[in-house]
């Protein structure tokens, strides 16, 4: 008897197929539009951030100066500092694709990457705590 059968492998070879053509998709659709970064501080929308490409610099919010966010040359954005115990933020690396998100919930903080321009009533609202 064996442990792998030949229908076994033909599924996860369909399986791998179809998520990275999936993936791939959603990378070229959303990942080269145009970007923004949404900072959420307990639950209100505080700040908004270009995510021209060319633009390096670091910055905090009114709300916490302990947070220090940091935005790439490359478009990108990341938490570069933070005073919460466990570090998940920071952990979380450098954002740039629409959907992104990440979050300091000890700080009560959450970075999100959305598509520049294209905020409407219809959005869903954005809950945390």
């Amino acid at each position: 008897m064996k442990f792998i059968k030949k229908s076994d492998l033909i599924i996860l070879a369909v399986v791998l197929v179809v998520c990275s053509v999936a993936w791939y998709s959603y990378q070229n659709i959303f990942g080269k539009r145009p970007a923004q970064a949404e900072i959420y501080y307990n639950s209100k929308l505080v700040q908004t951030v270009d995510l021209t490409a060319g633009v390096d610099r670091r910055f905090s919010i009114e709300q916490n100066k302990n947070v220090v966010f940091h935005v790439f040359k490359d478009g990108s954005i990341d938490f570069e500092e933070s005073d919460c115990p466990d570090k998940i933020c920071i952990k979380a690396g450098k954002l740039h694709t629409i959907g992104e998100s990440a979050a300091c919930l000890p700080n009560g903080i959450v970075l999100k990457i959305v598509a520049k321009g294209q905020r409407s009533a219809d959005d869903l609202d954005l809950v945390v705590g």
